[in-house]
């Protein structure tokens, strides 16, 4: 009889998986990645798309390798074989920032092209949490209508509008507030932002 191989996950930790795509916003992808990939709680899963890599150059002058570094694990957008494409991989959450229209509108409407949106599905499809954080202005109604179709699916629209309560003093300020909003959907605690009617420093 041959011996059964079986991976027990730990489920101390809780697995995230992010997707970064080609949107303007790559300030909030790194503080994410930074912030998640440091915890020893979360256990960081990422896939990089090819246009992603191209706006992080653009926006930040890193690479690929940069993001990757801080994930225990990375995928390439067009490995559909990869354990995020199937439902029995464990997976407490997934996370898309920034998040293109053109990705929006695939996970709205399932049209899985690439394992980013393939994920995204599976995550839709086995209800664990998923949130997209499009980085977008104006949005057209198409835009509008995709993201209440993804919405009704079961995906958090989380727009990559920061608060300025908390007196940011600069984009690091502005992006760990946004990084600590989605650290809130995924139920991680943080300190990143003082809570609205907290006492803050002047």
């Amino acid at each position: 009889m041959l011996a059964a191989l079986v991976y027990v996950y730990n489920m101390s930790r809780k697995r995230i998986l992010l997707a970064v795509t080609g949107a303007s916003g790559m300030a909030y992808a790194l503080a994410l990645a930074e912030n998640l990939g440091r915890r020893e709680d979360v256990d960081l899963h990422l896939i990089v798309s090819r246009a992603a890599e191209q706006v992080l150059a653009i926006e930040t002058g890193l690479g690929p390798e940069d993001l990757a570094r801080l994930a225990r694990s990375t995928y390439a957008e067009d490995d559909l074989a990869a354990p995020p494409a199937s439902g029995s991989w464990p997976l407490q959450a997934m996370v898309v920032c920034p998040c293109t229209m053109a990705s929006l509108a695939a996970i709205a409407r399932g049209l899985g092209a690439n394992l980013i949106h393939r994920a995204a599905d599976v995550c839709l499809k086995e209800r664990r949490r998923l949130v997209l954080v499009p980085r977008e202005t104006p949005l057209s109604a198409v835009h509008l209508e995709n993201m209440l179709a993804a919405h009704r699916a079961g995906a958090v629209i989380l727009p990559a509008c920061p608060g300025f309560y908390h007196r940011p003093a600069n984009l690091d300020d502005l992006a760990a507030h946004l990084t600590g909003r989605i650290l809130d959907q995924l139920d991680i605690p943080h300190a990143l932002f003082p809570r609205w009617g907290e006492p803050q420093e002047v």
